[in-house]
């Protein structure tokens, strides 16, 4: 696991650049989160970017000896949220030309664009049948299922990222688990 050795103000630049070396490490699995959270990847990109950018910034606060990855997603968890909770304050316009053309090419039209890293590596290692299962998992039991299940992050450690109890992260993970093995071993009873 990454750890930072010291990001203070007075610490050297050796200091400074070994905590950058090792938040940069984690990046692939930031994104791989990132992407689960918002689903497009360019707006993946920019979270991560911008969970970075916090996390440059904040570097003196980071305590040494501490759990390195659990800092940066908590960062990034909290950064998506405050993202969506402005995106639901913006003012909404609709186009209904552009509606309709987006209901006539289907919700995310990417041909003839090419897969990332992460989406290649998904679609080799996840089944078609599971990735559509979790993708279909409403936004708070996926999150959960995804932190635990793929990241590997303890109860306690998600429940501080999504600022919830530890009993509503059980809860989360077990019923979007149930929703899992539902979706899986009956698919068209979860359809009906």
């Amino acid at each position: 696991m990454a750890q930072a050795r010291s990001a203070s103000p007075g610490a050297s630049s050796n200091d400074r650049e070994s905590f950058e070396a090792d938040a940069l490490e984690l990046v692939d699995s930031l994104y791989r989160t990132a992407l689960r959270l918002t689903r497009v990847p360019a707006d993946a990109d920019d979270l991560v970017q911008e969970t970075y950018l916090k996390a440059f910034r904040a570097a003196d606060r980071f305590e040494p000896g501490t759990n390195l990855r659990a800092w940066l997603f908590t960062i990034l968890h909290n950064t998506a949220r405050n993202r969506a909770r402005d995106r639901a304050r913006d003012r909404v316009t609709i186009d209904s030309e552009v509606v309709d053309e987006a209901a006539e090419t289907g919700p995310f039209n990417r041909a003839g664009t090419p897969d990332n890293p992460e989406t290649l590596l998904l679609k080799r290692t996840l089944a078609p049948e599971l990735q559509a299962a979790v993708d279909e998992l409403p936004d708070q039991f996926r999150e959960a299922v995804w932190l635990r299940d793929v990241e590997e992050f303890s109860y306690s450690e998600i429940a501080d990222m999504l600022n919830i109890p530890v009993g509503t992260v059980m809860s989360r993970i077990s019923r979007g688990r149930r929703m899992l093995f539902n979706r899986l071993t009956h698919p068209s009873s979860v359809n009906a």
